[in-house]
């Protein structure tokens, strides 16, 4: 029987790895929506990858945020634009047909220099 849940494989965490690499001392954020059955432990795989890399990780926490986009991912980010380290992390993820959903926060204070990943649900086949 095959398994819903959804999950990073060890080759997309190396090439993520390998990625964000170029961007030292980074901060994140990771939240996962409270409602979402996966959401945990799909919010530790990237987890996992933010601190293999060394950069500061706040969470993963459970947050009331829902969402219903395509690949239930959301970068929030504290500026007008995506800093050059989640524009990496977007672009790397996209070679696997996972779409982020951008939007910005006013007075993130959780990733000042960086970004907050929130994984929402996971968008139902058509």
């Amino acid at each position: 029987m095959l398994s819903n849940r959804r999950k990073l494989t060890t080759h997309q965490k190396a090439v993520l790895i390998q990625v964000l690499r170029a961007f030292p001392d980074e901060r994140v954020s990771v939240w996962y929506s409270a409602s979402v059955s996966d959401g945990r432990a799909y919010a530790h795989d990237f987890l996992s990858v933010f601190k293999a890399i060394g950069w500061e990780v706040n969470g993963p926490e459970p947050t009331e945020a829902r969402m219903e986009e395509a690949s239930g991912l959301a970068l929030l980010v504290d500026a007008p634009e995506l800093p050059p380290c989640a524009e990496a992390f977007r672009d790397a993820l996209r070679i696997y047909g996972i779409e982020l959903k951008t939007q910005c926060a006013e007075a993130q204070n959780e990733a000042e220099s960086g970004f907050v990943l929130l994984v929402g649900q996971e968008c139902n086949p058509v």
